[in-house]
């Protein structure tokens, strides 16, 4: 949804009155140009989240009402917010879930998606066992994407009988 956010007129506005139109070359968003920006400074990342996490949360509260009123209405709902704790939204869901890695495995798989300043992103998010401390369930994701499906099929079944 962020991603999709920052497509939105006002948002793309916004971002590009606070930091100029070298984030936004040829009227699309550069999220690398803002990660540099907001990972660098506490106070433009404080901007950022203050921009974003209503409209995130609005949508998915949006979304999550058209999908139960669908017939029938869906075994269950799926929100991945990796800043889920940090913006304080966890009470909009029935359920949490943290998926945790060993930040070896976390900053290799984040280099390998070409994110920059790893270190610097870790930072300012909340460690790994505080995460996995404040949700209702946590999985380890330090093996491949076989035994994470397995996991998460076997919480949405725990779940399942929880009605």
């Amino acid at each position: 949804m962020v991603h999709e956010l920052y497509a939105d007129p006002e948002v793309r506005a916004a971002v590009v009155e606070r930091w100029g139109a070298a984030v936004a070359p040829g009227g699309a968003v550069d999220r690398s140009a803002v990660a540099r920006r907001v990972f660098a400074a506490s106070g433009e990342r404080a901007w950022l989240e203050q921009l974003l996490w209503p409209r995130v949360g609005a949508r998915v509260a949006d979304w999550r009402r058209a999908e139960a009123a669908r017939t029938p209405p869906p075994r269950a709902l799926v929100v991945e917010t990796p800043l889920l704790f940090e913006a304080g939204l966890e009470a909009a869901y029935d359920v949490t879930l943290a998926i945790v890695a060993d930040e070896p495995v976390r900053a290799r798989r984040a280099a390998a998606r070409g994110h920059a300043a790893v270190d610097e992103r870790a930072a300012r998010q909340l460690s790994q066992a505080e995460k996995a401390a404040r949700a209702d369930h946590v999985i380890r994701n330090d093996r491949d994407i076989a035994a994470l499906e397995q996991e998460l099929a076997g919480i949405l079944e725990k779940l399942a009988y929880r009605g």
